[in-house]
């Protein structure tokens, strides 16, 4: 495996991948403010051994890709629904079973949604189907909230928010230590955080990074700036499963539900104990169900 640049989507997209490219690809959609590098590389390792070909990749504005003025990206969802589809044009690629994770799956959703024939299933992570009251949050948004009769975030997310605004993502130090507190907020009560990992993922994270402000704001903003695609969720033709942790601080189960409950024929599994995450702790749960569902809609 090596890091591969492609073009797609008229910008630079950093990408790995894991396993046989004869095999059914597998595209993995990280969320906001994440690089592929998110995507534990256990996880794609035991996609790859379950017989598929897994493709990560550093979204716009994260890790090894093009990157935005901060605070000002121009482009919504849609476009980053987009640059997936490039991706897979790029490793020449038909159709793509798709695995995303917060704002991640709300990208695969809007791919089904505006190229569904180029998806053999989807797989929602932490996802929601409206746009997250902490994106309107992050981006200043004021008046009504977007999220309908979905809950909103815990108090928690909303001070967490807060001190990321604060925080000087020049020092690499004060910048680490703001990836551990954002580790701490989103963690489940099942899967205590390892300070030490998460402070090595965010150092990764930074070194990384081509601008790290963009990283941290752009999608959110992104997210806000993006029409609300709810309504189409009943016309999906395409196999999904929905995977939610049952104490999600930012999105609450109840979101996940509503995804389960509005693209027809979707299954719902939920892990118990788990955040806005998907530990590693928790992969002997969610790898079998993914492939479960992968070799249930073969290509």
């Amino acid at each position: 495996m090596s890091e591969r640049m492609v073009q797609a989507n008229g910008i630079d997209i950093c990408t790995e991948a894991f396993g046989d490219p004869k095999n059914p690809a597998v595209l993995l959609i990280q969320g906001a403010t994440s690089s592929m590098m998110r995507w534990d590389e256990d996880f794609c390792r035991q996609l790859a051994d379950g017989g598929y070909y897994a493709i990560r990749y550093d979204n716009r504005d994260t890790g090894q890709s093009t990157s935005f003025a901060p605070r000002k990206p121009p482009y919504g969802l849609v476009d980053m629904a987009d640059d997936a589809i490039g991706e897979l044009d790029a490793y020449g690629i038909e159709r793509a079973h798709l695995v995303g994770a917060s704002s991640g799956g709300m990208i695969a959703q809007l791919v089904a949604i505006h190229h569904g024939a180029r998806v053999l299933s989807v797989t929602l992570i932490m996802s929601t189907p409206v746009v997250p009251e902490a994106a309107r949050v992050v981006a200043g948004a004021h008046g009504e909230s977007a999220t309908d009769s979905l809950p909103l975030p815990t108090p928690a997310v909303f001070e967490l928010i807060r001190f990321l605004a604060s925080v000087d993502w020049s020092d690499e130090t004060a910048a680490a230590d703001a990836w551990v507190e954002e580790a701490k907020v989103l963690a489940g009560s099942g899967y205590p955080v390892d300070e030490a990992h998460a402070r090595e993922v965010g150092r990764q994270e930074i070194r990384r990074a081509r601008n790290l402000v963009s990283q941290r704001f752009n999608h959110p903003i992104a997210e806000h700036q993006t029409a609300s695609w709810r309504h189409r969720l009943r016309d999906l033709q395409v196999p999904a499963l929905v995977i939610h942790g049952a104490e999600d601080p930012v999105l609450p189960l109840a979101h996940g539900v509503a995804l389960s409950q509005e693209i027809p024929g979707a299954k719902l599994l939920t892990l118990d104990g788990v955040g806005h995450e998907l530990p590693h702790g928790a992969l002997p749960i969610a790898v079998p169900a993914i492939l479960a569902h992968l070799n249930g809609n073969p290509s």
